[in-house]
């Protein structure tokens, strides 16, 4: 089965720095894009970043210029650099991958997957 395991959110101060990994696994035949949304309590999910196969990167506006979304393609690993962070950055932080995938003998073409989630929070 497709798994996506992130690392552990944590706890920063305001203006701050974080760095959060999530590591995709199971018979994958492609990755066309990976990255992170988050939510935070009470709003709806919304975009972090997301990288593509071709390397081109988009950020949602309220992180653009201090967030920084990565990848590992050796790995199939996408990593977010956070940084200048700001309480409103709390949310919970979910890594999304859109791959091309094997499950249950079937194959899945351009389906997204998540992982479970991983917090971060950032005190004023």
């Amino acid at each position: 089965q497709v798994q996506l395991v992130e690392s552990a959110g944590g706890l920063a101060q305001a203006g701050g720095s974080l760095r959060i990994s999530c590591a995709v696994s199971g018979s994958i035949f492609g990755v066309n894009a990976m990255g992170w949304y988050r939510q935070a309590p009470g709003k709806q999910r919304e975009l972090v970043g997301i990288i593509s196969s071709d390397g081109s990167t988009n950020y949602g506006d309220s992180v653009k210029g201090r967030f920084t979304v990565s990848r590992d393609k050796a790995k199939n690993t996408v990593h977010l650099e956070m940084n200048s962070l700001k309480p409103e950055d709390t949310a919970m932080y979910y890594c999304n991958a859109n791959l091309d995938a094997l499950e249950d003998s079937w194959f899945h073409r351009n389906a997204d997957y998540w992982g479970q989630g991983t917090q971060v929070t950032v005190s004023s």
